[in-house]
């Protein structure tokens, strides 16, 4: 048997590729493909199935550009509603793959439509040797149910199918069969995933929280509270891997000059400096947003721009093409150019370039003593809110700010800041871009802040 996991840290998702006897299918593909056709042809494999084990929101699948490249069939559950050629699979349904089989478990809950995949491989004896458990299992956690991909289900309702498909389907599996998910620590599908990307069924009933014994009400009530906010792109990204999307072209990005940028963000283009947060502080095209390419560049990106809104990139050079293809794995492709050369557009220009405000923690204690209309946001998620928080903070997650906008004063001083900089940085140039006037963000954020004598009494 091949079977091969492929990790993308920057998504925290996971994907496979099953082979036995030159017939191959990957599961839960990334949208740029090449490394599953370069795997199989490496290992003598064609691949005559995709499959995947729902209709994920962080991420738009690959399975349309590898059944275009391959002439693979493309396989989900019942349930999932694909509007393009597809197989639906449901409760004991069976794929041969070589000496392998694949069998089929609806297991919903963190969406109607999910399904796992038991391997079955002879030479391992009675049983499966594996399950892809998708979004259901996670290693730590379980999926989440109230994420928008879910649209008219009620979070408890697939909380209360999600306590099922774990109890009455995986927890009946051998306790030594693998446990293989699809994402780890820093998914938005779950709360507690772990940095382990493999465990087993047996560890996973001692240890994770969300299979401890206890009844269906108390399962719901643990899976549904403290979730983050799901970022705003997720219900776009469910719905574009159910249609007949356009496929993901790796093409050359466009040189744009000064002139045709300005032109193009005057029409509505959304200008995404990708750059290290210090270096966009230092100087950077006014207007634009900050989303580094260095930390979680597309899920950031996804919650301060609306889906389909054209991108224009400033990156360090080199990195332009990586941009472009983290945010093609959400379904952001109108990327319609990269600013040539920015250090001398800047430099040539100044009259279009402006500097973000960034505090230390003695300055902004030093701001908000002696300005009495200082507003202060915090952008962090509601958990990490409740477990502390700056006295008198607004709680507006980064996810929400872009919705909550014209509730806040343009002109009031405003400072933001999230656990150590990041996400107050994409939060303070967001805002600047929608016309705030006086916006700062905290250097170190309420790491900093609370970890000084000023933080000493903060916890709410």
């Amino acid at each position: 048997m091949v079977f091969k996991q492929f990790y993308l840290g920057c998504l925290a998702q996971a994907s496979y590729l099953i082979g036995s006897e030159g017939e191959a299918a990957v599961v839960d593909p990334q949208r740029d493909v090449d490394q599953y056709l370069a795997e199989a042809a490496a290992k003598g494999l064609t691949i005559k199935y995709v499959l995947e084990t729902h209709l994920h929101a962080d991420f738009v699948s690959g399975h349309r550009e590898l059944a275009d490249r391959t002439g693979a069939e493309i396989v989900f559950g019942r349930k999932a509603g694909a509007t393009f050629p597809h197989r639906a699979v449901g409760d004991g349904d069976r794929l041969q793959l070589g000496k392998l089989m694949l069998e089929f478990k609806e297991t919903p809950g963190h969406t109607p439509e999910s399904i796992s995949i038991l391997v079955h491989d002879p030479e391992h004896g009675p049983g499966p040797s594996k399950v892809l458990t998708g979004d259901t299992l996670f290693i730590g956690d379980v999926g989440r149910p109230d994420l928008l991909s879910s649209v008219g289900r009620t979070a408890d309702e697939l909380a209360g199918q999600l306590y099922r498909s774990l109890r009455d389907k995986l927890l009946t599996l051998p306790d030594e069969a693998k446990v293989w998910p699809a994402h780890g620590a820093g998914s938005a599908c779950g709360k507690h995933l772990s940095t382990e990307t493999v465990s087993t069924i047996g560890e996973q009933r001692r240890t994770n929280y969300a299979l401890a014994p206890m009844s269906e009400a108390q399962f719901v009530d643990a899976v549904t509270q403290g979730q983050s906010v799901a970022p705003m792109y997720f219900s776009y990204a469910a719905s574009q891997n159910r249609l007949q999307h356009e496929l993901f072209h790796d093409e050359e990005l466009r040189q744009l000059t000064l002139p045709e940028v300005l032109e193009l963000q005057r029409d509505g283009a959304v200008v995404l400096d990708s750059r290290e947060h210090s270096v966009f502080a230092a100087g950077h095209l006014r207007g634009s947003v900050n989303v580094g390419l260095g930390g979680r560049f597309a899920e950031y990106a996804g919650e301060v721009m609306r889906a389909g809104t054209p991108i224009v990139l400033v990156a360090e050079p080199g990195t332009e093409d990586e941009a472009r293809t983290r945010l093609g794995r959400i379904g952001f492709d109108k990327v319609v150019g990269v600013l040539a050369d920015p250090w001398h557009a800047f430099v040539d220009h100044p009259e279009h370039v402006d500097r973000l405000s960034r505090l230390s923690v003695p300055a902004f204690e030093t701001l908000r003593r002696d300005t009495p209309d200082l507003v202060v946001i915090d952008v962090r998620n509601p958990g990490e809110v409740e477990a502390g928080t700056i006295p008198g903070a607004r709680a507006m997650s980064l996810p929400s700010l872009l919705e909550r906008v014209d509730a806040l004063d343009r002109d009031a001083p405003t400072v933001v800041y999230c656990a150590g900089g990041y996400r107050s940085s994409i939060a303070a140039s967001l805002l600047r871009s929608h016309g705030f006037t006086d916006v700062s963000d905290l250097i170190g954020g309420y790491t900093a802040w609370s970890t000084t004598g000023s933080g000493g009494s903060s916890v709410a």
